[in-house]
C-alpha cells in the first residue's frame, strides 16, 4: 500500500505574511509520526520563502504549473530547471482550471508531462469530469481518453515516477464531493488503466482525491484501498484544518 500523500494548492493566493504564518503554524504542530505526508503547492512568486522557510520541516514543495519549453524567449512563462532551483521536487500538470479557464488542451499538458520527467520532477496530473459527462455516465472514457492523451509517445516503464489526481470538476469548490465508495470505483479504475502500461507502475502510483476535501470527509477518503491521498484546495489555506486534514 502507497502512503498517503495530502497536497495543498492554494492556487492564486498567499502573501509573504500569510506564509510565514501558515508554516510557523504548521512547524508548532506538525509531527512525522502523527501525520501523513504532506506536499506544498504556492503561486511561483511565493516558491523561494517557501522552501527556505520549509528547510526546518520535512514537508515538500511543488508548483502549480510548468512551461512545456526547456527555454527561450516564452515571456511569462517558467522552465522545470527554475523550479528546481528554488526547491521544486513537484508539479501539477493539466489541473481543470487551467484546461477550462485558460484552454489547455491535451497535447500541451502531454508535453508538460513529459518535459517534468525528463527534468527530475515528478508532474501530479490531474484528471476529471464535468458534471455534464457525469450525468451522461462517460466518467470513465473521459478518464480514459485524458490518460491516453498525456502518456502516448511517453516512454513509461515501471520506474516512472509520476501521481495522478482524480479531481471531478464538478466537486471542486462547490462543496459536494463524490462517496468515498465512488471515488474508490473511479480511483481502481485508473489503477486498472495503468496497469496496462506496468503492473509495477500501476502499484507504485499514487492516486489522489480532489474535489472539496475537507476535516469531515478526509479520513473515509483516505481508507480507500486505492486513495493514497488528497489534493487540497481551499481547505489548505488555513493550517489548522490542512493538518486535521493530514492527521493519521
Amino acid at each position: 500500500m502507497n502512503k498517503i500523500l495530502v497536497v495543498a494548492n492554494w492556487k492564486m493566493n498567499a502573501s509573504k505574511s500569510f506564509i510565514s504564518n501558515f508554516i510557523r503554524d504548521i512547524s508548532a504542530n506538525y509531527n512525522q509520526e502523527h501525520y501523513h505526508e504532506l506536499l506544498i503547492c504556492p503561486p511561483f512568486p511565493y516558491l523561494d520563502q517557501v522552501s527556505k522557510e520549509l528547510l526546518k520541516i520535512d514537508i515538500q514543495i511543488g508548483a502549480q504549473n510548468i512551461a512545456q519549453f526547456e527555454n527561450g524567449a516564452y515571456t511569462g512563462e517558467v522552465s522545470a530547471e527554475m523550479l528546481s532551483d528554488n526547491g521544486c521536487k513537484y508539479v501539477l500538470v493539466g489541473h481543470s482550471e487551467r484546461r477550462t479557464i485558460l484552454g489547455e488542451q491535451d497535447h500541451i499538458i502531454s508535453e508538460k508531462f513529459n518535459i517534468a520527467i525528463k527534468k527530475n520532477l515528478v508532474p501530479i496530473l490531474c484528471i476529471g469530469e464535468t458534471l455534464d459527462q457525469k450525468e451522461k455516465s462517460l466518467t470513465e472514457e473521459i478518464i480514459n481518453s485524458q490518460i491516453t492523451a498525456i502518456t502516448e509517445g511517453i516512454d513509461l516503464d515501471e520506474h516512472s515516477k509520476f501521481i495522478i489526481a482524480y479531481e471531478p470538476v464538478w466537486a471542486i469548490g462547490t462543496g459536494l464531493s463524490a462517496t468515498p465508495k465512488d471515488a474508490q470505483d473511479i480511483h481502481e479504475f485508473i489503477r486498472s488503466r495503468i496497469k496496462k502500461i506496468s503492473k509495477e507502475l500501476a502499484e507504485s502510483t499514487q492516486i489522489l482525491y480532489g474535489g472539496s476535501v475537507n476535516i469531515n470527509n478526509a479520513k473515509k477518503l483516505f481508507s480507500m484501498p486505492d486513495i493514497d491521498g488528497g489534493l487540497i484546495g481551499g481547505a489548505s489555506l488555513d493550517s489548522s484544518e490542512f493538518l486535521a486534514i493530514a492527521k493519521q
